[in-house]
Formats: structure tokens, C-alpha cells, sequence
């Protein structure tokens, strides 16, 4: 028998882990799930505008929480992923960790935007003015400060991984933001209307209402996943192409450091 150990396959978390694998299955993932969430979406802003009654308190302007929902569960969630990839940054130094986060971290300001924006159209007929300071909403405010926070510090940081750790840190200190947006309405008495989808009594809300609002839901989620993707697979190129501009610059540096001028004559006196 040979002594030669056998070569050991490398563990999902290593496959994981390397950017040129991510970027082979997720240039595979993307144009499928990119079609997927347009057909969902398209079924959903059907449903949204042809096949939902109008409620029989608020009307047509109902129509705004098919917005509103799926914007604020996206808010919350693509911070939620950052603070998982934080932890990957500080622990494991996952390679993909801080790619991950750093595109997620305009997607969900983006969505946290549009829920505070078609929140405070809604609530204008519904309470009368445009902006509260209530709890659920001053929690959303405060994210969407968080997640402009973290945007600049990235720019602020030249060094890439410096960068990646003040981020980080920031995002888990950040995170004690998020209970507080789920249980602000519970914990203190808001103008915002308590859980009505996931409750222990199950939901509030109309079928004909609940169903078009899970697949609005869903079709959001699709298409944040799969913008998430594609900003992420973005980013490895921008990494690699500035990986390969420094390269460049310290070959012609050394380059040029071999050159050797040749003596300037000196002036011989007569």
C-alpha cells in the first residue's frame, strides 16, 4: 500500500469561499432568477391593481401596502444579511463576507427609502400628515441613516481592509436597531398598526388581500436577491481590475527602478 495521503476535496464553506467559484455558479443562478422575478412581479402588480378590492376603511389607497410591505421586510432583511456577512468578515474573514455586505448595503437603502416615502404617502389620507415621530417609523429613519453611514465610511477608508472591519463592527452595533423596529409597536403605543401578517392568531388581513401581498412579497425578495447577486459579482471585477491596476503600477515602478541615468558629463576646467 502507497503512504501517499489521498489529496483531500475541498469543503463546501472552501468552495464557497472562492470568489472564482461564486462568480462560475452565480453568472448560471442570476439570468434564471432574473426572469423568475419578473414574472412574479408581473403577477403581483396584476393582482395589486386589477384583483384587489378596494378595503373598506382606506380605499384605493390600500394599494400602497403592496408597495409599503414588501419595501420595509427588504429594509430590514438586507440588513439583517449584512450583519450575518459582518460576522463573517470579523470571525472567519470569509473572502466573499465583505463583497456580500457591501453590495447589499445600497439595495436595502434603496428599499428602506421607498418605505419611508410610500409610508408617508399612505399615511397622509390615513392620519393626516405626511410624518410622525413614531416609534416604527423613527426606527426605519434611523436605519436608513445607518445604512448611509456605512455606505460613506466605505468611501471614507482607502485601505480595503480596514475598511472591511470598521464596517463590520459598525453593522453589529447597528444591528440593536433591528428588535426594535419588529417590537416598536408593541413596546410602545404608536400611530402604526401592530403585526397583522405573522401573529400567533394568525393573520388580519383578507385572503383576498393576504394572497397578492405574500406574492408581492416574494417577487420583491426575488428581485433584491437577485440585484444582491449581480451588484455582488460587480464588485469582485471592480476588486480584481484594481488588484490588477496595482500589480501593473508597482511592475512599472520596479521597472523603472532598474533604469540607471546614465553620469551627467562634468564641465572640465580650462
Amino acid at each position: 500500500m502507497s503512504d501517499t495521503p489521498a489529496p483531500m476535496t475541498p469543503s463546501l464553506w472552501t468552495r464557497l469561499s472562492n470568489p472564482t467559484h461564486f462568480m462560475r455558479w452565480s453568472g448560471r443562478l442570476t439570468p434564471w432568477l432574473a426572469g423568475l422575478s419578473v414574472a412574479t412581479l408581473a403577477a403581483g402588480l396584476y393582482m395589486t391593481f386589477f384583483t384587489v378590492p378596494p378595503d373598506y376603511q382606506q380605499g384605493e389607497t390600500v394599494r400602497i401596502m403592496y408597495i409599503h410591505v414588501p419595501a420595509a421586510w427588504l429594509g430590514v432583511f438586507f440588513y439583517g444579511a449584512m450583519s450575518l456577512s459582518a460576522i463573517g468578515t470579523l470571525v472567519w474573514r470569509h473572502p466573499l463576507a465583505d463583497v456580500a455586505q457591501r453590495a447589499a448595503a445600497p439595495i436595502g437603502a434603496a428599499f428602506t427609502l421607498v418605505c419611508l416615502v410610500t409610508g408617508s404617502l399612505w399615511g397622509k389620507p390615513m392620519w393626516g400628515t405626511y410624518w410622525v415621530w413614531d416609534a416604527r417609523l423613527t426606527s426605519m429613519l434611523v436605519l436608513l441613516l445607518i445604512y448611509c453611514g456605512l455606505i460613506a465610511l466605505w468611501r471614507t477608508i482607502e485601505d480595503p481592509n480596514r475598511a472591511a472591519r470598521a464596517v463590520a463592527i459598525l453593522t453589529l452595533v447597528g444591528a440593536v436597531n433591528l428588535p426594535i423596529i419588529k417590537f416598536s409597536v408593541n413596546w410602545w403605543s404608536t400611530l402604526h398598526q401592530p403585526a397583522s401578517i405573522l401573529r400567533m392568531g394568525g393573520s388580519t388581513i383578507d385572503p383576498s388581500m393576504l394572497y397578492p401581498l405574500l406574492v408581492m412579497i416574494g417577487a420583491a425578495t426575488l428581485s433584491g436577491v437577485t440585484l444582491h447577486l449581480y451588484t455582488m459579482r460587480t464588485e469582485v471585477m471592480r476588486r480584481r481590475v484594481r488588484t490588477l491596476t496595482i500589480r501593473e503600477a508597482e511592475r512599472l515602478d520596479r521597472g523603472q527602478a532598474r533604469i540607471v541615468p546614465a553620469p551627467m558629463p562634468v564641465a572640465q576646467p580650462l
